[in-house]
């Protein structure tokens, strides 16, 4: 019953750790992304669209493939909700 305990407890170190890496991980992921929307917001205003473009297609191929999540829409285009409450 002790190598059990004690395997659990290894296990669930182990887990922590993982949980722990994990953290950081997705921590770093949401901070590149901020720098992605960075650039194509600078790219944008310096008329640099094709830039902007590929940056966003990149930024959307992260979100959908990597992250396993809905692409989002830039902040400067106006959402469905937006437009809505303007009409």
């Amino acid at each position: 019953m002790s190598s059990e305990t004690e395997r659990t407890r290894e296990l669930e170190r182990t887990v922590h750790d993982l949980m722990h890496d994990v953290d950081r991980y997705r921590t770093a992921t949401e901070d590149a992304l901020q720098q992605i929307d960075w650039c194509i917001g600078y790219f944008t205003g310096c008329n640099k669209a094709s830039i902007a473009k590929a940056l966003s297609a990149n930024r959307a191929y992260i979100r959908k493939h990597l992250l396993q999540r809905e692409e989002q829409g830039m902040p400067s285009a106006p959402s469905n909700d937006a437009r809505k409450a303007q009409s």
